[in-house]
């Protein structure tokens, strides 16, 4: 089975957004693990528009199934990691002005870089992700990386699914299998939703992990947090 880890960024959002202290997001993330998530992703970003840094540290304390950070590895990034020593950190190339996530690494023109930052995450026992395209090339240059993981930027395929193109589906599907040969595990996340999650499950081998904070959110506005919680877990079986 799938594991499914709940991006809590959009309830960061929405409490920021009235400078308080509701939604809290320390009893929102144990909710969502009491209904059965497997995870929860934080992505921070220098300007804490969302999570905050000391999000981040107050979410260490009560995460008791897998934590997973997300984020540019600037050295306050970096910092951050390795005082909070997530389960996974994911590795996401976004300029510090990016509303959101909207490309994979050059893992080729940045293999020096990202071997240097993985090898400081690896050496304290944190597994490491990194953000990429389906695109083999950039999936071999993962490898050599050292990275444990991948994690494919949907995005596109999410699209095109909603325009009734599944056949884009076979990227994914392509590079699922190279990084498998590749003894990469492979993440997923970006736009996936109730209605496209199943196909795309269905369609990637080995697929180990999904990450979903936007649309899980939005959807849960009109059919209950506990209850879209468990409407993806059965999608992901």
């Amino acid at each position: 089975m799938t594991k499914l880890s709940v991006n809590v960024n959009k309830i960061a959002t929405l409490r920021n957004s009235r400078g308080g202290d509701t939604p809290n997001l320390v009893k929102v993330t144990s909710d969502i693990e009491a209904f059965g998530a497997e995870g929860i992703t934080i992505h921070p970003r220098p300007d804490e528009r969302h999570i905050r840094y000391q999000d981040t540290r107050d979410l260490k304390k009560i995460v008791t199934t897998e934590f997973n950070i997300e984020g540019n590895p600037i050295p306050k990034f970096i910092d951050l990691v390795l005082e909070t020593k997530p389960t996974q950190v994911t590795l996401v190339p976004d300029g510090i002005d990016a509303i959101t996530s909207n490309a994979g690494w050059d893992t080729i023109n940045n293999k020096d870089f990202l071997t240097e930052v993985i090898s400081t995450f690896k050496k304290n026992g944190i597994r490491t992700s990194i953000f990429v395209d389906a695109d083999i090339k950039m999936i071999e240059g993962a490898a050599l990386t050292g990275t444990d993981r991948i994690e494919l930027y949907t995005e596109s395929y999410a699209k095109d699914y909603e325009k009734g193109n599944k056949n884009s589906v076979i990227a994914f599907t392509d590079a699922a299998k190279v990084a498998s040969k590749l003894n990469l595990g492979i993440n997923a996340g970006h736009d996936l939703n109730l209605d496209n999650i199943k196909y795309f499950k269905d369609n990637i081998p080995n697929l180990l992990e999904v990450s979903i904070g936007h649309a899980l959110i939005s959807e849960s506005l009109y059919l209950g947090l506990e209850n879209v919680v468990n409407m993806y877990l059965n999608k992901l079986k």
